[in-house]
């Protein structure tokens, strides 16, 4: 008896020392992860260091209340993935929708699609405390995704009004303009124009010296944030991107009005009131579709432009709405205003109740 309480004793003492052990090694462990973090934030804040990463700047100030504000933006994501995915699905399997007005369409829906992909990651990933930096060559792989992701939704949007045009004014010659092989062709042109244009000047950046302290002021990277850490000579990049902008975003608005001039100038010579509100409701959804585009944008530009003084999380906000509202608004736009979808999505829904 006694040889066994002498063997318990000595096997609880390893236990203490084991258990000694482990814990001066979790201090430690603990100890060298907080030295760990310190440094990288001081390699990221410093304005000395070129480091590779950079910070993703969330809502500031709100840090304590991320897991409520991930909730509502896991909800829009799942409606943009969801809701492109279901759209594409519905103009895949209804052959009475395999027309140039919805194959235009389907493009949309993929930009979209991308557009909420391309971000997804380090949005949610921030608010679920999974990241919090990013490095150079994955900044600029999402800056290139984003801005060549806005231009193509910008080109997408010219081409739908144009075969609104022919559509409204020019409808015998409709079939023969736009042909299978034709939209294949405005396709390819739509994508080269949106991601060719762009990568002269996301490739500088890759050889920029960034000696500025490397927080980002969004969620997600973009071009001209990387700009402002730069102590390089930014001026092709500046001058470039803004002639690009010019050319691309503003020609295409510019167009896109004068369009629905001559639209609306073809609309008003017709006599028939049922003619005309017929293609008012063939435009509707469109100029939804623009407005949901534009309207972000502007707003986004002068909130950087005029709104210096409004808080953070303000700018932040404006930067979020900018890239997710089109691709949440458009498939809910295109699934009411549209009644081919609208009716092909309330037959898909009832299957799937029934």
């Amino acid at each position: 008896m006694l040889i066994f309480f002498l063997a318990v004793a000595l096997t609880f003492m390893a236990c203490l020392k084991k258990l000694d052990r482990d814990i001066l090694f979790e201090k430690y462990f603990l100890a060298a992860s907080k030295n760990y973090l310190r440094s990288r934030m001081i390699a990221l804040v410093s304005p000395s260091t070129n480091s590779s990463f950079f910070l993703l700047t969330g809502f500031s100030g709100l840090e304590q209340q991320y897991p409520w504000i991930s909730v509502p933006f896991s909800t829009i994501y799942a409606i943009v993935l969801l809701g492109n995915c279901l759209v594409l699905y519905v103009i895949w399997t209804e052959p009475s929708l395999h027309q140039p007005m919805f194959y235009f369409l389907a493009m949309l829906a993929i930009t979209d699609l991308c557009m909420g992909l391309s971000t997804v990651n380090t949005v949610l990933g921030i608010l679920l405390g999974l990241i919090q930096e990013i490095s150079l060559d994955s900044c600029i792989t999402q800056a290139y995704f984003i801005h060549g992701l806005s231009f193509m939704e910008s080109s997408v949007l010219l081409t739908m009004a144009f075969d609104r045009y022919i559509a409204i004014c020019n409808p015998l010659r409709y079939s023969s303009n736009l042909t299978n092989s034709r939209i294949i062709k405005i396709g390819l042109t739509i994508s080269g124009r949106s991601f060719f244009f762009i990568t002269p000047p996301i490739i500088c950046l890759k050889y920029f010296h960034y000696c500025r302290p490397h927080i980002l002021s969004h969620s997600f990277c973009l071009h001209q944030d990387l700009l402002r850490l730069a102590c390089s000579d930014i001026q092709f990049n500046s001058y470039y991107a803004l002639m690009l902008v010019i050319c691309t975003l503003l020609l295409d608005a510019v167009l896109i009005l004068f369009s629905y001039v001559l639209i609306l100038k073809s609309v008003l010579a017709i006599a028939s009131p049922e003619e005309w509100h017929k293609s008012f409701q063939t435009c509707i959804s469109h100029v939804c579709a623009v407005l949901v585009f534009y309207i972000p944008i502007i707003s986004l530009t002068m909130v950087h432009r005029f709104g210096k003084h409004l808080s953070p999380v303000v700018h932040v906000l404006m930067g979020n709405i900018y890239i997710l509202f089109p691709p949440l608004m458009n498939p809910i736009i295109y699934s009411v205003k549209i009644q081919q979808i609208h009716s092909r999505m309330l037959r898909l829904f009832s299957l799937k109740i029934c």
